[in-house]
């Protein structure tokens, strides 16, 4: 491509968008594009295509939080507002909602105000790679479905330890590797089979979901994850997966 991004040792740069190679300074934008199709139909979607397990899953993640009084939260990709809404709902005192898409962060006012959540939740356009946010800043960095979607998951962690005050806590729930036996075959037929579809009829969008399909498969496995989060200088990680591996959590903290 004719505006490929050339590194830092002068190679033209090159980066995966599902199972396409592309360069690595475009991707970015077509990930924003994909969230901007499917902001609207975003949530919908994720009960069509989880049979609503996501909400366990999030529920989940908040579990392991243990959100408390004065506890500040800094939430990367949560644009529609899902964990940022469990998390004051469990008592937690303040987030901020970090998003590089503007159309998915409107979904997530638009549904605040419909609860009625006017205070707690500051909404913030931008980047998972440099967090608008000061060092040793927050107590608890979240964030479900999203780094897989980051152009540098390494840089992205280790603005999660940046941001982390000393003993703060670091969860991610993200699409993981299936372990369960004789599961695998099945999902992978729907992934690309029937979630595409569901896309299109729902969404009026296939590519975008057949993207995020495919982004699951390119994404580390746990144990690959693992050792990232770890060279980011977190510490003591564990990992919990969750329906058969479909999805798992990974937490850490910053000491």
């Amino acid at each position: 491509m004719s505006n490929d991004t050339p590194d830092q040792n002068g190679d033209t740069a090159r980066t995966h968008f599902g199972f396409r190679e592309v360069a690595t300074g475009e991707k970015a934008t077509m990930v924003r594009q994909v969230f901007d199709s499917v902001a609207p139909k975003y949530d919908l979607m994720n009960d069509l295509m989880s049979m609503g397990i996501h909400r366990i899953w999030k529920d989940t993640l908040m579990d392991a939080l243990r959100p408390r009084p004065g506890m500040r939260l800094a939430d990367i990709g949560g644009g529609t507002g899902d964990i940022a809404f469990r998390f004051l709902a469990r008592g937690g005192a303040a987030v901020s909602v970090i998003d590089i898409n503007a159309e998915m962060l409107a979904q997530g006012r638009d549904r605040a105000v419909d609860r009625g959540i006017l205070d707690g939740i500051d909404w913030i356009n931008g980047d998972a790679e440099k967090l608008p946010l000061d060092d040793m800043s927050v107590d608890a960095y979240t964030t479900a479905f999203c780094i897989r979607n980051v152009t540098h998951i390494e840089n992205a962690l280790s603005e999660a330890r940046r941001v982390l005050k000393p003993g703060g806590r670091f969860l991610c729930l993200e699409f993981s590797r299936v372990t369960a036996p004789g599961l695998k075959k099945m999902y992978d037929a729907y992934s690309f089979s029937v979630l595409p579809l569901i896309g299109l009829a729902v969404a009026g969008d296939r590519d975008s979901y057949r993207y995020l399909a495919e982004s699951i498969r390119r994404f580390p496995d746990q144990q690959a994850f693992r050792a990232m989060i770890e060279d980011a200088g977190l510490a003591q990680v564990n990992v919990q997966n969750l329906s058969g591996g479909i999805a798992a959590i990974h937490s850490a903290w910053r000491i």
